[in-house]
């Protein structure tokens, strides 16, 4: 019992040892968010907001859980296209579209950008407005800094974020996203804002998350800005009549279409494909087995978007069965 005894009283003194050479993060964040002060002010936030925003600054332990969780398994193409874009999904969305064509056709003209295309990746980011995060943004950008494991990205994002504030566009209460800092119907972190935003109503504020009108705009002036091709289409799936094995993929090896019809490439109903000038590339996000697509230059700015051929795939797919059938 003895031994027992000081065994529990070595161990103990040494988690006070531990306790006290790493203080709650909750206590060094407190000293770190003070040092924010000179860059925020450069960011023409004047001494009141900047004290508001460092006071409003919270630490969230959840923020960086959800930052280190890795993926628990993978999910196949059929499987995540089946599951973020289930059929329910798909009549919203043609649902949102009637609601909503006004504001949408408006959106089309100012930014050149098919309005399917916009309420495909409103519904793919937020659907349709009903999940754009609950976390403050400013703390959750902080926390993410002050973690120091990209810290120089989020504080570049934190003070983009204090721009916006100084600008008027949103309360400070009112900033709120996902954990990762992304805000709004449009989910763009706040770098994005600056750039892509949109004030399409002319209220003087550029409204991610409660205007539709600045909403949908500022969706069409991300792509257009990236270099959307206004009178063409994403892709389209295909299907190969040889071995999957002939034919390279990925975007270093683009022909125009012609020169897939002569390789043997047609459409998934196995007609040919159009005669249009365009230039192309295969992907296959599923693998040999999977869906098969030949993808085109407004793919690559949905891609800019995300780079992620599961989500880029499934913009188009869901812009697709809005019922505007490709080009």
């Amino acid at each position: 019992m003895r031994v027992i005894f000081i065994s529990g009283l070595i161990f103990c003194f040494y988690c006070f040892e531990v306790i006290a050479a790493n203080p709650e993060p909750a206590a060094e964040f407190t000293k770190w968010k003070e040092g924010l002060r000179p860059q925020m002010l450069k960011q023409g936030a004047s001494q009141q907001l900047v004290n508001e925003i460092i006071k409003s600054l919270k630490y969230i332990p959840r923020v960086i859980e959800l930052d280190r969780r890795q993926p628990e398994g993978t999910m196949t193409h059929e499987e995540y296209l089946n599951k973020v874009i289930p059929e329910t999904k798909v009549r919203e969305a043609r649902r949102q579209f009637t609601l909503n064509k006004d504001l949408l056709m408006q959106a089309e003209e100012k930014t050149g950008v098919k309005a399917r295309f916009i309420v495909a990746l409103w519904g793919k980011e937020t659907h349709f407005g009903r999940i754009t995060g609950n976390y403050h943004v400013p703390s959750a950008l902080a926390t993410l800094a002050f973690d120091g494991r990209r810290a120089a990205f989020f504080n570049k994002e934190l003070m983009a974020a204090t721009t916006i504030l100084a600008e008027g566009h949103i309360r400070l209460t009112e900033m709120k996203g996902s954990w990762a800092g992304a805000m709004g119907n449009c989910q763009f972190m706040p770098s994005s804002f600056l750039k892509f935003a949109v004030d399409a109503n002319g209220d003087g504020k550029k409204d991610i998350w409660g205007d539709k009108q600045d909403i949908f705009t500022s969706i069409g002036n991300y792509l257009a800005s990236s270099g959307w091709q206004k009178e063409g289409t994403w892709g389209r799936q295909v299907k190969l009549t040889k071995a999957f094995t002939e034919y390279e993929l990925g975007n270093s090896n683009k022909h125009p279409l012609k020169d897939w019809q002569k390789a043997g490439v047609r459409r998934s109903d196995m007609s040919e494909l159009p005669a249009n000038d365009i230039q192309a590339y295969l992907i296959a996000p599923g693998g040999e087995k999977g869906r098969i697509y030949l993808v085109y230059h407004n793919f690559d700015v949905i891609m800019r978007w995300n780079r992620s051929h599961y989500f880029a795939t499934g913009v188009g797919y869901l812009a697709d069965r809005i019922g505007f059938p490709a080009i």
